[in-house]
Formats: structure tokens, sequence, C-alpha cells
């Protein structure tokens, strides 16, 4: 099946899968609305002016209908939503509102102990506003016909709940919350805003999680690699969040490989939001950016500023870098040749603390869009600093498309990561298998 024709093909089957909802409108607000690709943002994603001093702490909360819900004796299930936003600190240390969602599970926690809390980080989304994980909750599929949001992260948020663990999802900085870009794979500003989440819920009014309930952050792609970065940084930023343990699926630990893997793939938008993400937090390189873009180049990153997947698998599936660049050369030789760029790419890179807690490293021995060998390059180092592993290969086909390469060990591995994880959070020790890992270089 030509490229173009499959793509199409894996669209429909997630539309056909998940049914189709108009996207929300907004509710009324005295200042002028944000509005992406069609969508007009819900006054709640609007931060104030001052935030709080405290990383953390609520600004604001409010109901939050969730779209899969049934009526039960006692409440709603999976659990009771509630919609919120709390300030975290960004990588320039500057304070920046975070949104997401808190769900209070109708399940018991059997397990012993006050009920547990996971942090799950979300993967690729995209980066307009109308993208963000906790809109995700309210509406599963969002079409309007400018703008397909998907929010597939449901599937692991409502299996964590039926465990009985309370759950808590960060739309990131930036996505959802209208003052600012999404950052997209930046490692500090994912990881504190997934650690001040967990600080968040445990003050969030009517929550039954608090500072003696154990905590578990849970991610794939994206968010593997944003779980991945709040282990390591949780010993510095955020000492009054331990953590019980971290799953850690396919993380892009080594932005210069992910991003020479997704150029030329049905995810290649990715690159737009990654350098919009760069540029967002590192204004210093808007100098190299704006020599080596040209018009066509320049033109897809601001069209890409409003996209989530679903719109960058239509408009930019299969695009090269090499199209965007004054010289022709791709995004990926331009970094390797230019110092500032690859200094920062380094700084960015996963693996060079030890992260707090077990950890567990899973990713596809054929994933070649978040590549499975920067992903066990992670677990080895990780090794190296002689910290508590559990790296699992999935050992899954080849199926010629990167992106189920990717996406498919994400299905097929979730339950047994869900399972390792409650595990952690009932207070069952985790067995390193980093034994079975060579660690010489």
């Amino acid at each position: 099946m030509p490229a173009r024709r499959r793509l199409v093909a894996i669209a429909v089957s997630v539309v056909a899968c998940l049914g189709s909802q108009a996207l929300p409108a907004a509710a009324a607000t005295g200042s002028a609305p944000v509005v992406s690709r069609g969508v007009t943002i819900p006054a709640f994603y609007d931060p104030p002016e001052t935030l709080p001093a405290a990383d953390g702490a609520v600004v604001r909360s409010e109901p939050l209908r969730l779209a899969l819900s049934l009526p039960g004796i006692g409440g709603p299930l999976p659990g009771r939503a509630t919609r919120l936003m709390y300030k975290s600190t960004d990588a320039g240390g500057q304070p920046v509102a975070v949104t997401g969602a808190y769900i209070e599970p109708r399940a018991a926690w059997r397990s012993g102990g006050a009920r547990p809390l996971v942090v799950v980080a979300p993967g690729t989304m995209g980066q307009g506003d109308q993208c963000a994980a906790s809109m995700g909750l309210e509406h599963p599929l969002a079409f309007n016909g400018q703008t397909v949001s998907v929010g597939y992260e449901d599937l692991s948020i409502y299996r964590l709940l039926a465990e009985g663990a309370a759950v808590v999802v960060t739309d990131y900085v930036g996505l959802g919350a209208t003052d600012r870009l999404h950052t997209y794979v930046n490692r500090v500003d994912e990881a504190h805003a997934v650690l001040d989440a967990a600080r968040a819920a445990r003050s969030l009014e009517g929550a039954s999680v608090t500072r003696a309930s154990r905590v578990g952050l849970f991610g794939y792609s994206q968010g593997g690699g944003a779980t991945a970065a709040a282990a390591e940084l949780q010993p510095s930023y955020a000492p009054d969040v331990p953590l019980a343990g971290t799953y850690s699926g396919a993380p892009p630990a080594n932005l210069t490989d992910v991003t020479e893997a997704i150029d030329g793939t049905e995810l290649a938008g990715a690159l737009g939001w990654s350098l919009n993400g760069f540029l967002q937090s590192e204004p210093e390189l808007e100098p190299l950016a704006n020599a080596r873009l040209n018009a066509t180049g320049k033109a897809a990153l601001a069209d890409l500023s409003t996209m989530c997947v679903g719109d960058s698998l239509f408009r930019y599936g299969f695009a090269r870098s090499t199209r965007w660049t004054t010289d022709g050369k791709s995004i990926g030789d331009i970094i390797r040749s230019t110092p500032e760029l690859t200094a920062f790419l380094d700084s960015q890179r996963i693996g060079k603390l030890k992260p707090a807690g077990p950890v567990r490293v899973a990713t596809g021995t054929s994933d070649n869009l978040v590549p499975h060998a920067q992903s066990r390059r992670l677990a080895v180092d990780w090794c190296r600093k002689g910290a508590d592993v559990t790296y699992r290969p999935l050992p899954l086909l080849d199926v010629g498309s990167p992106l189920i390469n990717h996406f498919g060990p994400l299905l097929a591995d979730q339950g047994s990561a869900v399972n390792w994880l409650t595990d952690r959070l009932a207070g069952k020790p985790a067995t390193s298998n980093c034994w079975t890992m060579p660690l010489q270089p």
C-alpha cells in the first residue's frame, strides 16, 4: 500500500474505533477568547496574571465531565474528575501555569495503605491548545474540519483507575494553558510539570490522596521522556514527592537521534513541534533558525504550532525537512554540524542522572520512530549509575510503518506496565535486570 494511502487508512481506523464528537465551546470570558484551528479554548485555560509562590499550588479547579462514564451507586464510574490549573516553574526558572485533570476513582484500593496516586504524562498530542489531554478526557475524539484531536491516553488512565489508584494527568507547559507555546520534549519543563501535578493532586480539595500516598509515574513516548526526566530531577526539584515507581515507555532520551529518525515519517510534523518548543525556551537560538529555515520551513512551523497529531498526519505526514531549509540539508545534518544546537540538545539528554526509585523502561525492538537503541541506552546509562532498572525489550515485528512500529508496543505492553506500577504502589520490591545488559561502552 502506498505510504499516503496507508496513512489515511490508519487515521480512518482511529476514527472508526473511537467515534466522532464535536469540539467544546468556550465559556464566556471578559477578554478576547483564544481560538486554535477553529476551536475556542474554554476560559478556564487562560492563566491569571499572578500565580501562587509554591510549586504545585492549585490556581483554580472545576468539575470535568468524563465522556466515557457510567452512573453508579455512590458516584459515576470510573470516577469523578476535576479540571485543574496549578503553578510550576519552567526551565528558565520562571513561574508558569500548567493545566491538567485529577480523577478520584470509584474503585477501592485493595493492596493496603493509603490510596496511591499515579501521574500520567501523555504521549505526543500536538502543539495546539485544543490538543490538551485534559480536554481529551471530555472529548476522546474531537473533529471540526480544521483539527483532529484523539485522547488516546484515556485507555491507560481508565486502567489505572480500575486498579483503585487515583490519577492526575498533566497537560505540560503551554499545552492547554493559553499564555505560551507548548515546549514539546523540553526535559525540565516536562519533569517539573509531572512532579508539580502530584503536589497539586495532594492538595486538591476533596481528593483522597495525601502526603502518605505512594506516588507513581506513567508515560509512553513523549510521556516516557517526561517521566524519565521527572525520575531524574525528583531528588533535587521535588524531594517531598518520593517515587514508588516510574514507567518510562519508548522514551525519547536522545533528541538528536529522534530528530533524525522521525524526519520523513508519518510523524514528521513533530520536527516542527520540537523546533517551536526549543525556540520558546531558548530564544537565543532564533537567529540560527531564521538563517537556516526557508519560507516553506517557517510557514510549516507556524502552521504546526496550532496542530494536533491528527492534523499533522494528514498535512505533514512523510514530509522531509530538506524542503524546509535554505541549503537543502536535513534538520538532523544541521544539528550535528552546528555546535550551539549540538550543545543544546545534549543538555536535553536524559540518562545523565540517577533516577529516584525503581524504574521500568520498555521499548519495541523494531521501533524506528523513537529509536529502540537510544531508549535501551537510557536503561544502560541508569544501570551504570546503580539505579533499580527493569528493562523490557518488546520484540514485535517491523510492519513497515514507523508510526505503527512505535505505537504497537504501547498497546502490547500497557497491561504489564500497569501491573508493574501497581505492584510498586502496593509496596512490593522491584527486581532489577541490569545484569542482562552489557554495561561497558
